[in-house]
């Protein structure tokens, strides 16, 4: 669609007649969801839709610092359980317990943390039952 607007033709009847001829040539027929309803169609309307639907398909969260914060510790808490040695698990809550910390220390920009350092020798502890006698 390099050619330009004639002059005398209206800018509306210009743009249906390339519009009819990209139809009539198929152009349109080998789009990717030709023929297939559009997705989230019911949804209420978002201005943001189309930045949330590439954060999804990269893989990308952005969550405030305070709440990305609680998810790591979530996280961390989950996967102690599949840790292999009580090294691993001390390790893991260290780490999350630093970060945590610091975020006491100097509160993030957002909601409120309302975290406290893991304890970890009771995780220890309850890591060394769910696993049983050695």
């Amino acid at each position: 669609m390099t050619e330009r607007k004639p002059a005398g033709v209206s800018f509306e009847s210009w743009v249906d007649k390339q519009i009819r001829e990209a139809e009539q040539r198929g152009d349109f027929s080998q789009l990717p969801g030709f023929g297939k309803p559009l997705p989230d169609i019911d949804r209420p309307y978002d201005e943001t839709w189309w930045i949330k639907a590439k954060m999804q398909r990269e893989g990308v969260s952005m969550l405030p610092p305070a709440l990305a914060l609680r998810k790591e510790a979530e996280d961390t808490r989950a996967a102690v359980s599949e840790a292999r040695s009580e090294a691993e698990v001390r390790r893991m809550l260290t780490e999350v317990n630093e970060k945590i910390e610091a975020a006491i220390r100097r509160p993030p920009p957002g909601p409120l943390l309302n975290m406290r350092p893991f304890d970890i020798d009771a995780v220890v502890e309850a890591w060394r039952a769910e696993r049983g006698p050695a």
